[in-house]
């Protein structure tokens, strides 16, 4: 699955220039710990957390995470925005809470 396929069903708003829409989803992953993310997230995931700051992205380029969604409607602060672009990690916010955009990601992909 494209990440573009995920944009309407968890009605994402793209947050970053770069979108990454061609890029590949292959699970998700949602913590806001992220030495939690650092030892479990799988490569290729979307990442689901309230995190803002720009330490996210270290975190997603670290892992080789497709995209970071901040949930319940957080936005990510403008340093976190410029380092992501600069780095290629797309972040979008979605109004749905964790638990609800982690669930209509699993139903995407099962």
């Amino acid at each position: 699955m494209k990440l573009l396929d995920i944009v309407e069903p968890l009605k994402l708003e793209k947050c970053t220039k770069f979108s990454g829409e061609d890029f590949d989803v292959t699970w998700g992953y949602s913590s806001d710990l992220l030495s939690d993310v650092i030892g479990r997230a799988e490569p290729g995931s979307i990442w689901f957390t309230i995190q803002k700051h720009p330490n996210i992205v270290a975190v997603a380029t670290l892992k080789d995470l497709t995209a970071i969604i901040l949930t319940n409607g957080t936005k990510p602060e403008d340093q976190t925005i410029e380092k992501a672009d600069e780095n290629g990690i797309p972040i979008y916010s979605t109004s749905f809470s964790t638990f609800e955009a982690c669930g209509i990601l699993y139903g995407l992909l099962k």
